[in-house]
């Protein structure tokens, strides 16, 4: 065999120790402080304080920051942006305008945004075009495109019409172009297991859309066509009628559940799922005041914004009383003046802590839960031996304060830096000792 035909030697793995002044490992309610993180290639080989380093080990002293598990956000959407002072309906614009290809394009800075604010992994939700979040995911895994790692769920499966509004006959191409329309068993049989032969590693559902429902039998048929390939459900509910018959179905996830009856919270805490609520922190009915220059209809939609997220927080209060689980989710789809779609994604989280959440809970659901949820626990969510290398370093400590979770100054994925904002000086510092 000529040589340049040989296989290059395969280099030795990466040697890393990671120095903070303190650390949450995702788990505990308390933080470790002067904390030691080895890690070699992707892995994590040990936690604690005092460690011993190994000879040869990179060594980075963070200094006064607290590490955490990279972020998850479970109801993501980085293949669709509109411009929220656009007007008209952006997500059939987005769909008659822009091609899959060009989404993914969009969806790669997108994920580089989310990954830069600490978020490592995400699950990507639908409204990403012709199976757009597949050609992404494999992307970043191929290392072409720098983003987080995407669970993604291929076209929403939905009642007829999908998520759009009544369309003219020649525009009704456009469903199929983001959500795959069902009526019958048959026809829910058949499209989760489309989606997986796409790619799926999850199956997301439209229970209602506002003029259709799905039935309680297409709503089983999918969970248990998608169980039995071990893919988890997310059902989109925004009625008490949707919530009901997708929690009778045994779905493993209630997306929105804007109203979450009394009557689910119970079946929900005992079949184990999860509720991911969407909800917006309490300063985003501000940005209506950019909309309009209408003074009493800017007073009348911030009206309306805050009595909608005050509600949100009540329902979020009782589920999490009844011993429901969260799994934090942004559904961020909208350009928010000044941040980033990683910023402002995180932003969002701060909305569980205004419901009344403790810090460490609402780290939790951005952690540990979202992971569970993923069924993919047993690689991410926590900082321990064996877990993939995904974390962050933040200012302040996001145990006392959430907001904290702004002032990222360190990100690693996979064992490999993504963001480090650490001066010039302690950087040379670094490595010269």
């Amino acid at each position: 065999m000529p040589l340049w035909a040989q296989a290059p030697a395969s280099p030795e793995p990466t040697r890393i120790a990671l120095r903070a002044a303190r650390l949450f490992d995702g788990k505990s309610d308390k933080v470790l402080a002067d904390a030691v993180m080895l890690i070699e290639g992707s892995s994590i080989q040990a936690v604690g304080t005092g460690l011993s380093i190994p000879s040869g080990a990179r060594v980075i002293d963070l200094g006064d920051v607290t590490l955490l598990p990279g972020l998850i956000d479970a109801h993501s959407h980085l293949l669709l942006e509109v411009d929220t002072e656009s007007g008209g309906d952006s997500l059939i614009s987005t769909v008659a305008q822009r091609s899959t290809a060009e989404r993914a394009l969009l969806g790669a800075k997108l994920g580089r945004e989310m990954l830069e604010a600490g978020v490592t992994t995400v699950r990507d939700l639908g409204n990403s075009g012709l199976n757009g979040d597949v050609a992404l995911r494999d992307a970043i895994q191929r290392g072409w495109v720098r983003g987080p790692r995407i669970s993604a769920c291929t076209r929403a499966l939905a009642p007829h019409g999908g998520q759009f509004p009544t369309l003219q006959p020649p525009a009704q191409a456009l469903i199929e172009q983001e959500y795959v329309t069902i009526s019958g068993v048959e026809e829910a049989r058949r499209a989760v297991r489309q989606a997986i032969s796409d790619g799926a590693d999850c199956i997301k559902v439209i229970v209602d859309n506002g003029h259709n429902l799905l039935s309680l039998e297409e709503l089983k048929v999918i969970a248990e066509e998608a169980h039995r390939k071990k893919r988890p459900v997310a059902a989109h509910t925004t009625t008490d009628e949707s919530i009901r018959i997708a929690v009778q179905a045994g779905v493993d996830s209630i997306e929105h559940g804007y109203s979450l009856p009394d009557d689910v919270l119970a079946p929900m805490v005992r079949k184990r799922i999860f509720l991911v609520p969407t909800d917006g922190p309490l300063d985003v009915c501000d940005y209506f005041d950019a909309r309009t220059s209408n003074a009493e209809r800017q007073r009348k939609m911030k009206e309306r914004c805050i009595k909608t997220i005050t509600k949100a927080h009540d329902r979020l209060r009782r589920a999490v009383a009844a011993g429901v689980r969260i799994a934090a989710g942004s559904d961020m789809y909208e350009a928010m003046p000044g941040l980033t779609r990683g910023q402002a994604s995180v932003k969002s989280f701060s909305a569980y802590a205004e419901a009344g959440l403790k810090p460490v809970d609402v780290l939790r659901a951005a952690t540990v839960n979202a992971a569970e949820l993923l069924r993919m626990h047993d690689q991410i969510g926590s900082l321990e031996p064996n877990k993939l290398a995904d974390l962050l370093a933040v200012e302040g400590d996001p145990l006392k304060d959430i907001g904290a979770l702004k002032q990222v100054r360190f990100v690693m994925k996979d064992g490999q830096v993504v963001l480090d904002v650490r001066s010039q000086k302690e950087r040379v510092d670094e490595a010269t000792r």
